[in-house]
């Protein structure tokens, strides 16, 4: 059985192989580069918050038809949270503007590009607790 090994404060703990930088897949992530399966829905973040949908489809378009693009806005201030995605009609060009468009500069910031995780609805959030660690010397009143 494979899995992290984390040792907290005297303690070790065996983590599941599904959990990756602290967050917990589903299935396990793929060993390539990537760390995601390609598909053709990409997560960009980094943007400026001068970006539009406008021109953040047209710095993607020269990888292939660019059939959307969301960029996130904040609910009270209307301003740009720095993150969206660019949707592609093909995997392939999707997985080619991921290889091209991660680090570029634009707009005076280096976007950080990647494979889209998708959202699925309704199924539970999985956080673990460790107990036992920190603060055991800390008395209650």
């Amino acid at each position: 059985m494979k899995g992290i090994w984390i040792e907290l404060s005297r303690r070790v703990v065996r983590l599941p192989n599904n959990i990756v930088n602290g967050r917990l897949y589903c299935s396990p992530p793929s060993s390539s580069s990537s760390s995601l399966p390609p598909n053709n829905k990409l997560f960009v973040a980094g943007l400026s918050w001068s970006v539009d949908e406008k021109s953040l489809s047209d710095a993607f378009s020269s990888f292939g038809q660019v059939t959307e693009v969301r960029i996130m806005y904040d609910k009270e201030t209307g301003r740009s949270r720095g993150f969206g995605f660019v949707y592609f009609s093909k995997d392939e060009e999707a997985s080619s503007a991921k290889d091209s468009m991660d680090g570029k500069a634009f707009l005076g910031r280096p976007l950080r590009v990647s494979f889209a995780l998708e959202k699925v609805r309704g199924a539970p959030v999985v956080v673990p607790r460790l107990t036992g660690t920190g603060n055991a010397d800390r008395k209650t009143r």
